[in-house]
C-alpha cells in the first residue's frame, strides 16, 4: 500500500510493486510505441484512450461499460488477482483505467504512482519485448481468456442527469479540471464553450508534482479545500472525456473523500447538447 495517503486503496509505489511482481496483473496504458521500447516485466499492453462516451443516458452507458470486461479480460484481468495500472506518470490514461476497473467492481486495482518515470528513478529496469515464434498449428494457440466478470458500481460515476441535479446544491461541488482556456471558453472542443454553472476550476495537474507523481496528501488537501472542495460534499470532477477527471477522482479518493463521482462523458457530452446549462466565466449571467 502507498501509506502516504489516508486511503491508499487505489495507489501503489515502485518499491511496493517490485516486491510482488509475480502476484499481480500489470497493465501498461502508454502508447504502443512506448510499450515496445520497454515496459515493466510481465506487463500487458491495453489502449482504451479512444473509447469514450458522448451520451450518458441509461442505454448508451450500459453499452459503453459492457465493452470493457472483454478488453480487460483479454489482458488477464480477474477478480482473484490484484491489478496494477501504469503509464509514464500518474497520468490520465492509467487513472481512467483504474477508475473504470473500480466502476466494474474489481476489488484490488491500483495506479503505479509516478508511472515508469518513478519506476526507473527507483532503479528498476524496463524490459524490451521479445517476439516468440507463433505455433504453426492454430489449435495450439492459447485460448482467449474469458471476459472479466463485472459488477457495476454506479456510485463512482456521474451522468449528465446527476450533474444537472448537482447544480446549485450546497452538498455537492462540481470541479472543472480542464485547461483554463477550455474552462473560460477561449478553446473550443465542442459545439458550445464555457463551463457548468457553479463549477470550481482546478486544473488536474495541480495535484501532481514536477515528476508527474501525486504531491503529498497535505498539499493536495490544502489545494482542494482552498477552493471549497471538502470531504463533506459529493465531488463531481469534469474534463472533456472522463480521463483527466479520473486523476482527480483518484487523488480525492486517496485523501479519504467518501463521495467522488467522475462525470463519465464530461464536456464531450455536456458541451454538445443544446439543453445543457452553460456559463462563460467572466460574462454576466443571462
Amino acid at each position: 500500500m502507498n501509506t502516504r495517503f489516508p486511503d491508499p486503496r487505489y495507489l501503489t509505489t515502485p518499491a511496493e510493486l517490485h516486491g510482488k511482481l509475480e502476484g499481480v496483473t500489470l497493465l501498461d496504458l502508454r502508447p504502443s510505441d512506448d510499450y515496445a521500447l520497454g515496459t515493466i516485466e510481465g506487463s500487458r499492453h491495453i489502449d482504451v484512450y479512444g473509447i469514450s462516451l458522448n451520451d450518458s443516458s441509461e442505454a448508451p452507458l450500459k453499452a459503453f461499460l459492457a465493452i470493457f470486461p472483454t478488453l480487460f479480460g483479454a489482458r488477464g484481468v480477474t477478480h482473484e488477482k490484484p491489478v496494477v495500472v501504469f503509464d509514464h506518470e500518474s497520468g490520465e490514461r492509467a487513472s481512467r483505467a483504474v477508475w473504470l476497473l473500480a466502476v466494474l467492481g474489481h476489488p484490488d486495482v491500483r495506479l503505479l504512482d509516478g508511472g515508469t518515470q518513478a519506476w526507473v528513478a527507483a532503479g528498476y529496469p524496463l524490459s524490451r519485448l521479445t517476439h516468440a515464434k507463433a505455433p504453426a498449428d492454430p489449435a495450439k494457440l492459447p485460448p482467449t481468456p474469458p471476459p472479466f466478470k463485472a459488477s457495476v458500481n454506479l456510485e463512482l460515476l456521474a451522468t449528465r442527469f446527476d450533474v444537472h441535479d448537482a447544480i446549485g446544491r450546497d452538498d455537492t461541488v462540481i470541479v472543472d479540471v480542464r485547461r483554463e482556456s477550455e474552462y473560460r471558453g477561449t478553446e473550443k472542443r465542442a459545439r458550445r464553450v464555457g463551463t457548468i454553472p457553479g463549477a470550481v476550476h482546478l486544473f488536474w495537474r495541480e495535484h501532481l508534482d514536477g515528476k508527474g507523481a501525486l504531491r503529498s496528501p497535505e498539499a493536495i488537501r490544502q489545494l482542494y479545500e482552498s477552493r471549497g472542495v471538502t470531504p463533506d460534499k459529493t465531488v463531481i470532477p469534469v474534463c472533456h472525456g472522463g480521463y483527466r477527471s479520473a486523476s482527480t477522482f483518484l487523488a480525492l479518493k486517496s485523501l479519504g473523500y467518501p463521495r467522488v463521482r467522475n462525470y463519465v462523458s464530461s464536456w464531450g457530452e455536456w458541451g454538445n447538447r443544446e439543453d445543457s446549462k452553460i456559463v462563460i466565466p467572466g460574462e454576466p449571467s443571462p
